[in-house]
């Protein structure tokens, strides 16, 4: 370790918030992608389950059509193998879930399963990084179906049918491909371009990670995408200059004058709208057409899948940070469940699910989530009071609210939590009028208590189960950030470097630097941690930058004047 690492030692219990995480941010600029698409996914075997008088099996429809909510910010190659992973992920899910409940009774042997679904669920969606919506939505199908009554000769039956809305779903998410099938591509442009602009009007550590990260996604989108096309090789051209404005602190174009960040910002609502692509001249001392995609693609190809598979590995292999957090929501989940039980709830699984729900990276994320999961469900049985009678109108105003909730849902998640949980609550509490009324008291208390109980030992549960391996995992992301520009400096010191090889090597310590600002991040909000490096983390993430803009000043994307006024 150099003279100049400092190991600092923070508090083993930081001050948690009470009113910054209730706080509402601006709404996804795709909120509606998911929204609409498990409007579609829901509607259509719910009407035909409506058709065929059978509206009690839309518990199991339900699992595949929610399925449709995953995968919207991958490009449409990706996103094809994503969603069919995930239906099948919840078919299997569901199989594991029924057959218990066609097997047992025991309502104890019942949150076991449930408490081992959640936290399995929770640690391969953490390691494979599906999402969002994450894990919440298998453990919320699952854990229910666990208390529905089956016997064995009806399982597959119900799976068949989770598998076909599954069908559906992956028809849903694929079917804008015929239409725009650049549109993930474009938007993660111009997140870049909208990041870098932000950083250029602002300089700062916050607004340079922000930037660091949408154009490190950009890459990423445009290497996933597929074959190049024009429009993906003019997109290629803006994360170009929004790399270039990261690097320098303002892009360079080749004819146009040094743009402000209302230049990028333009040529991000561009690249959202329907138009044509604004197509920017190569930045100086760049190939025409190729910016480095075409040299890593094929390198990408024959390795990304084991790559996947060796990261998969390391993800659930012990010493993995992730067992840890496995490990909250397997005892959070089954203690809350428990607890339910001995309170004389008749759902437990409620209490499972609002344990799950809450778990994120650390404590800190994990109390967040907590006070915004309790706000928004109280707030939410009170909606389900106000439009139960409606419901009970008929069959069609039931399937009508559902979907009103489902869409609102998406809607309103995105700019806070608490917000979507006031319309994923009545939604939860309506699916179970498909196979009868029940009494509102009943269900309100119910909920009500479940949520109390389930928020209430998931946080207690995340303050006791400790992970000092958020430590670990802070300490191999700096040394893979060493690595990283260790080897753009070899690049950069090479005379016979070329462009492509000056941008792959840019590109994975982009790559190197996002994740090391994450794994601090969580490390800073985790309980009970040894002393973490900060200034040794401080002082990777300015070598890093630095060396990123002499890249940039070899690849003639900026001048050697903002190379020394990066920081």
């Amino acid at each position: 370790m150099s003279d100049t690492s400092i190991w600092s030692r923070q508090p083993s219990v930081r001050r948690l918030p009470l009113t910054a995480p209730l706080r509402l941010v601006r709404p996804s600029d795709m909120w509606f992608k998911p929204a609409l698409s498990v409007v579609v996914a829901t509607a259509v075997p719910d009407l035909v389950l409506l058709a065929a008088g059978r509206l009690d099996l839309v518990m199991y429809t339900m699992a595949g059509s929610l399925c449709a909510l995953y995968g919207h910010n991958l490009p449409y190659a990706r996103r094809a193998r994503a969603v069919a992973g995930v239906v099948v992920s919840m078919v299997i899910a569901m199989a594991v879930s029924l057959v218990a409940a066609s097997l047992t009774g025991s309502t104890a042997v019942l949150i076991a399963v449930g408490a081992l679904l959640a936290a399995t669920q929770k640690t391969l969606c953490d390691a494979t990084r599906i999402g969002p919506p994450g894990p919440v939505i298998f453990t919320f199908v699952t854990s229910a179906a666990l208390f529905v009554p089956q016997h064995l000769g009806q399982v597959p039956g119900h799976l068949a049918l989770t598998l076909a809305a599954g069908a559906i779903s992956w028809l849903v998410t694929i079917g804008p491909a015929m239409i725009r099938r650049e549109g993930p591509e474009r938007r993660a442009t111009a997140r870049a371009l909208d990041a870098a602009a932000a950083y250029v009007a602002e300089p700062g550590h916050r607004t340079r990670h922000t930037a660091a990260a949408a154009v490190h996604a950009a890459w990423q989108t445009l290497l996933a995408a597929g074959r190049p096309t024009p429009v993906r090789r003019a997109l290629e051209r803006l994360v170009v200059h929004a790399e270039a404005a990261l690097a320098g602190g303002a892009p360079a174009p080749a004819s146009d004058p040094a743009p402000d960040p209302e230049w990028l910002r333009a040529r991000a609502r561009q690249t959202r709208a329907r138009g044509p692509v604004p197509t920017p001249p190569p930045a100086p001392g760049t190939p025409e057409e190729v910016f480095g995609i075409d040299a890593e693609q094929p390198a990408r190809r024959t390795g990304s899948r084991r790559d996947a598979r060796r990261v998969l590995l390391r993800s659930l292999a012990p010493g993995s940070p992730l067992l840890p957090i496995g490990a909250r929501v397997l005892i959070g989940c089954a203690l809350a469940g428990y607890v339910s039980q001995a309170a004389g709830v008749g759902r437990p699984y409620w209490a499972i699910v609002s344990a799950a729900s809450l778990y994120q990276a650390n404590v800190t994320l994990s109390w967040n989530r907590a006070l915004q999961r309790t706000l928004g469900n109280l707030l939410g049985v009170l909606v389900f009071a106000a439009v139960l009678p409606v419901t009970r109108t008929g069959p069609p105003a039931l399937i009508g609210f559902c979907l009103f909730f489902g869409f609102a849902a998406e809607a309103l998640i995105t700019r806070n939590y608490w917000l979507g949980s006031i319309a994923v609550t009545p939604m939860a509490l309506l699916v179970l009028e498909f196979r009868g009324t029940h009494p509102a008291g009943e269900l309100i208390g119910d909920r009500v208590l479940d949520t109390v109980i389930g928020t209430g030992v998931g946080v207690l549960a995340a303050m006791l189960v400790t992970n000092r391996r958020a430590a670990g995992r802070l300490e191999t992301a700096l040394a893979a950030t060493d690595r990283a520009r260790a080897h753009a400096v070899h690049t950069l010191a090479a005379p016979q470097s070329t462009s492509a090889a000056l941008a792959a090597a840019g590109h994975r310590l982009t790559g190197s630097l996002v994740e090391l600002r994450e794994a601090d991040d969580i490390a800073a909000g985790e309980w009970w941690q040894r002393a973490l490096p900060r200034q040794q983390v401080i002082a990777a993430e300015q070598a890093g930058h630095r060396t990123l803009a002499a890249t940039a000043t070899r690849r003639g994307l900026i001048t050697p004047a903002q190379e020394n006024g990066a920081v």
